[in-house]
C-alpha cells in the first residue's frame, strides 16, 4: 500500500525542518508517542536505528526506526532550492513501512511538507488489516502532519488535547 499527504506549515523551511528533526519535540505532536529512543547512532541521523513505543487505543506497538535518508545533514542555512529529505524505515511485528518526508519551499514564510508512505505486511492478519483498513493509515498520517502544524505555528502540544 502506498500514499502521499501533505500540509503546508506557515513558517520558514529551515524552521520546519529544524523542529521536525529535534527529538525533544515529538512528544508535542506525535500523538500516541510513548518512547522514542536511539539503540544505535545520533537521534535522526543517517543510519541510526532507535525503539519506538506507540499506544494505539488499548495496543501497545513497538518497533524499529532506522534513518535511511536525511539531506542536507546540517539544517541551518539550507540554501532556497534545495529540498529537505527525511526518510525512514520502520519494522514492526507483521508490518514494514516506509516513510519519505520532503520539504519544500513554497515561498520564504510558508514550507510545504510532503510525505509518501508505504507499507508492506505479512502474517494474514496484518494483511488484512492492510486490506480493510488502507484509509486508516492515510488518516493517522494525515493527523499526525496536522498535529506537528498545530505544534508549530501556534505551540499547541497533543498531549495537553482534551480530545
Amino acid at each position: 500500500m502506498k500514499y502521499t499527504v501533505s500540509i503546508e506549515i506557515a513558517l520558514p523551511r529551515e524552521k520546519v525542518a529544524q523542529l521536525l528533526a529535534d527529538p525533544a519535540h515529538l512528544p508535542k505532536w506525535l500523538r500516541g508517542l510513548v518512547l522514542h529512543e536511539p539503540l544505535s547512532g545520533e537521534h535522526g541521523q543517517l543510519g541510526t536505528k532507535s525503539r519506538v513505543v506507540m499506544q494505539m487505543g488499548q495496543r501497545k506497538i513497538e518497533g524499529t526506526e532506522t534513518i535511511t535518508r536525511r539531506e542536507p545533514a546540517d539544517l541551518r542555512e539550507i540554501p532556497r532550492t534545495s529540498v529537505v529529505h527525511f526518510d525512514r524505515e520502520i519494522i514492526v511485528e507483521g508490518m514494514w513501512s516506509a516513510g519519505r518526508e520532503r520539504l519544500t519551499e513554497a515561498s520564504p514564510e510558508t514550507t510545504l511538507w510532503e510525505s509518501e508512505n508505504e507499507y508492506r505486511f505479512s502474517g494474514f492478519l496484518m494483511k488484512l488489516v492492510g486490506l480493510l483498513m488502507p484509509g486508516a493509515f492515510r488518516k493517522q498520517s494525515q493527523q499526525h502532519m496536522q498535529d506537528f502544524k498545530a505544534f508549530a505555528e501556534q505551540g499547541k502540544d497533543v498531549r495537553e488535547a482534551t480530545n
